[in-house]
């Protein structure tokens, strides 16, 4: 029987035109075109195992997928897939993975950046990236709520409908707020982003926070709203932000955050 070896791989994607990660009946995502490129160049069906699905819309900087690989690993395997994907999804990185390795079950933690602006036009530069919010935020008021969503809660206050899952406790070993900075011609001034860091994500879960705490941050809902959206919800009742905002940055393994 023909050895086969694992890939490890890590991907990043402009998914303003996927469907999202996942492959579907109806509709373009990123996990189906990299499965067409590795099949296309083994010449036999490979199927892509990816870290976390993202959403529709949803960008990736550091996505992270696995695979079995019929034969041993060519140097330029990872620049000929990135030539038939460009110019919206790149293989950054390719190596040869131990032989039980998953990209979704090995994972320890997951980076996500959401990106704002505070500006009341648009930059056409960052638009596909970056929710602009044209209103007022407290910028204090957000700072001073983020605390509250550190450590382990039960965040199905948080979750939109649509997956069913064992439990919905998750663990989040950092939210902060950081002040943008300006690529090329975009204005950094008014660049604000997100980054949550934790165990795992509920589906929105990132979206439903970050939306929810600029309504509160603008007046819209009170302080409290979000301690009882975290503590006593179980349906989410706030704002989601959209997806065009929403980052993934990088998945974690072989390591086990403190919580900041």
């Amino acid at each position: 029987m023909p050895m086969t070896h694992t890939l490890k791989g890590i991907v990043r994607y402009d998914g303003t035109d996927f469907c999202g990660w996942q492959r579907q009946d109806n509709g373009r995502t990123v996990q189906e075109e990299l499965e067409k490129a590795f099949s296309t160049i083994a010449n036999e069906a490979i199927t892509i195992h990816g870290a976390g699905r993202t959403d529709a819309g949803v960008h990736a900087l550091g996505q992270v997928f696995s695979c079995s690989w019929p034969r041993a690993i060519n140097p330029r395997l990872r620049h000929a897939v990135s030539t038939m994907l460009e110019p919206e999804i790149q293989v950054i990185r390719l190596e040869e993975a131990a032989a039980d390795f998953h990209a979704r079950f090995a994972a320890q933690s997951k980076r996500y950046a959401y990106n704002l602006s505070f500006n009341h036009d648009v930059d056409p530069l960052a638009a596909r990236y970056v929710w602009n919010v044209p209103f007022d935020v407290d910028l204090d008021c957000l700072r001073r709520l983020l605390p509250q969503l550190v450590g382990t809660h039960d965040f199905a206050g948080f979750q939109s409908t649509g997956h069913q899952l064992s439990t919905t406790v998750r663990t989040l070993y950092s939210v902060e707020l950081f002040h943008g900075v300006a690529v090329g011609p975009m204005d950094g001034q008014h660049l604000w982003r997100i980054e949550f860091h934790g165990d795992g994500f509920l589906y929105k879960m990132v979206r439903n926070l970050t939306g929810t705490l600029i309504e509160i941050a603008r007046g819209r809902f009170p302080e409290s709203f979000l301690e009882e959206q975290l503590h006593t919800a179980k349906v989410f009742y706030g704002h989601c932000a959209p997806a065009h905002g929403l980052t993934m940055v990088e998945v974690l393994y072989d390591e086990h955050p403190a919580i900041k």
